[in-house]
């Protein structure tokens, strides 16, 4: 009998996909939703991400993969860099849904979560701390988090993306035009 899923997961995006990105691979959203489901028993997964408006076809493919969405308005600066960073918005949702998860699992490895991380840990509510990047988290996360800390770094071979291959079929024209290959070549081809 299937353990029913109760835990939640609440993912920094900015820090996963930089993390991966610095790995030299890019993750599969798919692959990744099913990963915290079977292995951390995720019921839900909050995707913290920054808006830009260019971006709704990568919205639309988390939503599919079961992801929630929580968006962060974006700010662009006068030198064309933009910030959007949503480290208020998942604690703030860890705390609103406390009592809807048995368990919660922190996809980051930025410290600014260790307050969180070691309040789910005495509280007995931390299942897991997953950061991307096992050579680029915080000390302090460690230290908060103890013995629940996994890392991304060799989940290459499970999580990467590929991409999808689709086979396609050629069929022969029933009235193509027969070519002669030698008058093609033979022709005199001006300038």
């Amino acid at each position: 009998m299937k353990k029913p899923l109760r835990n939640y997961a609440f993912i920094d995006g900015q820090n996963l996909n930089l993390g991966i990105q610095e790995l030299g691979w890019k993750l599969d959203f798919e692959r990744f939703r099913i990963y915290l489901r079977e292995k951390y028993g995720v019921k839900t997964a909050y995707y913290f991400i920054g808006y830009i408006k260019q971006n709704e076809s990568l919205y639309t493919a988390l939503k599919i993969a079961g992801y929630k969405l929580v968006f962060k308005e974006v700010l662009t600066y006068l030198d064309g860099e933009t910030k959007g960073n949503c480290d208020a918005e998942l604690v703030l949702q860890a705390m609103i849904d406390y009592d809807k998860y048995e368990k919660a699992v922190i996809v980051s490895g930025d410290g600014d979560f260790a307050c969180l991380v070691r309040y789910l840990n005495v509280q007995g509510k931390l299942k897991r701390v997953l950061a991307p990047n096992i050579y680029k988290y915080s000390a302090l996360l460690k230290k908060a988090a103890e013995r629940h800390l996994d890392f991304m770094n060799d989940l290459k071979e499970r999580l990467e993306y590929k991409r999808k291959r689709v086979k396609i079929k050629f069929r022969k024209k029933k009235y193509a035009k027969k070519v002669d290959i030698k008058s093609v070549h033979n022709k005199k081809r001006t300038p």
